[in-house]
């Protein structure tokens, strides 16, 4: 089967892509550094042509509201033209737990619109829900602090490896188009505090976590369950311990 990654050079590509590989399929790792560029359409075309499923785990160079909305319209416009003309079977896309609770949030805005053109594109489709990744805790920490603090809102998280994001996308990029969503998460939920701190002291970083009611995530006011499944989700295997360790055995 030919396989399409959009996005296929980054954190959870790359490892999709190795797992669909390793599994006797052709895959296209698509990227503006391979030639593959769904903003300006070059080489789409070429990268489509015999291709089965798609699988878009792109991401923008701009995280501006308006910049980030701009890119997944016109990619998503560029990429279903694409599909439509190569008979492609399933659209698989990479969406966030909690993206339609959080609405002042730029990313949140513009990925529910992503969400909107797929489902209206016509081609079949299985939107994955992802809870934060446990490879972005250093970023949220930076991206929260102020005045040497760590200001988290009063929420849960419930984060996953990327490790396993890329073999649960990859199994589902293999089935059936679900034309709905799919919302996976890791297997440990807690305290947003809890797990920043956790994380923090095990990477020797000293800087204190507190919990602020007034505290934004990038921008947007969370209540207790804005970023956690609220209903059946697939879990990934590892929690932020045993990802901690196997992180320290890569390195």
């Amino acid at each position: 089967m030919k396989i399409v990654v959009i996005g296929g050079t980054g954190l959870t590509g790359a490892k999709t892509v190795a797992i669909l590989r390793q599994g006797g399929h052709e895959v296209v790792a698509a990227s503006p550094r391979r030639g593959v560029d769904t903003i300006t359409g070059v080489g789409l075309k070429e990268a489509m042509a015999g291709a089965q499923v798609v699988i878009d785990l792109s991401n923008p160079p701009s995280y501006d509201r308006e910049a980030v909305l701009g890119f997944f319209e016109i990619s998503g416009r560029n990429l279903f033209a694409q599909e439509v003309a190569a008979g492609v079977r399933h659209h698989v896309m990479l969406s966030i737990v909690g993206v339609d609770r959080v609405p002042e949030q730029d990313y949140f805005h513009a990925k529910v619109a992503q969400e909107d053109l797929i489902e209206a594109s016509g081609i079949p489709y299985t939107i994955i829900r992802s809870t934060q990744f446990l490879e972005f805790l250093g970023t949220i920490a930076d991206a929260s602090t102020a005045a040497g603090l760590v200001r988290l809102a009063p929420s849960l998280l419930q984060p996953i490896a990327a490790a396993d994001v890329a073999a649960i996308v990859a199994e589902l990029a293999l089935g059936s188009p679900r034309n709905g969503v799919v919302e996976i998460a890791g297997p440990e939920r807690a305290p947003f505090e809890d797990i920043v701190a956790r994380y923090l002291r095990a990477v020797g970083d000293t800087r204190k976590v507190v919990t602020d009611h007034e505290a934004r995530y990038f921008g947007g006011r969370l209540k207790e369950k804005s970023l956690v499944p609220l209903g059946q989700a697939r879990l990934g295997h590892l929690d932020l311990e045993a990802w901690l360790q196997r992180s320290r055995k890569e390195i």
